[in-house]
């Protein structure tokens, strides 16, 4: 049985069986839906992967005025042409982000800096150019950190401008090969939060 199956379930549960009265404290929950171009740190075996590109939709939980917790799901698209896993590869990056995030304002200004660090769940595909996926890593822990600023618009809407560092490592097995990837990019995106 995998944890991917549940996590989704349990992180819902967890939100909806909060206290009532903190749910309708205003600006404690906020939903983010981010864009962002990566970049490889590293080669992923042997591939030199090309820039890709992202999204992630975040949820978060303000516990105390600065500080909160989030959760969310991610994709990511990364190519190259010439690889351990074939010709004209996508590697795509896909699972689930947890975390602390601490937003603070700059002096007296509206604007906020954004800081997180947390965890991912995620796992790898290979994917051939008909889009059929020939590998897959399964899901496993790796971690990320990210800074930012956070600009309201007004009382429940703002833009988050942001770079992270995400590594995650995992095994593809091919043919009865095993080969060991590490998946260390930065990514530059710019994520828009609802607060409620």
């Amino acid at each position: 049985m995998k944890l991917s199956t549940h996590l989704c379930p349990i992180l819902l549960s967890a939100v909806l069986l909060l206290p009532a009265s903190s749910l309708l404290a205003q600006d404690r929950l906020s939903l983010e839906l981010r864009g962002d171009v990566a970049f490889a740190t590293k080669e992923l075996g042997d591939a030199n992967l090309s820039p890709g590109l992202g999204v992630e939709a975040m949820l978060a939980y303000r516990f105390m005025p600065h500080l909160g917790v989030y959760g969310g799901w991610g994709w990511k698209q990364f190519s190259d042409d010439d690889s351990f896993a074939g010709s004209d590869v996508d590697f795509e990056e896909t699972g689930y982000t947890f975390g602390l995030q601490f937003i603070h304002p700059f002096g007296e200004s509206s604007v906020n800096y954004l800081v997180r660090a947390g965890g991912v769940y995620n796992h790898i595909e290979a994917e051939d150019n008909e889009g059929s996926i020939t590998a897959d890593t399964g899901h496993g822990l790796g971690w990320q950190v990210e800074v930012g600023v956070d600009m309201p618009f007004n009382d429940y809407w703002s833009l988050r401008p942001s770079v992270r560092y995400r590594t995650l490592s995992r095994d593809f097995d091919i043919e009865a090969v095993t080969t060991e990837v590490d998946l260390n990019y930065i990514s530059v995106g710019v994520g828009f939060a609802r607060s409620f």
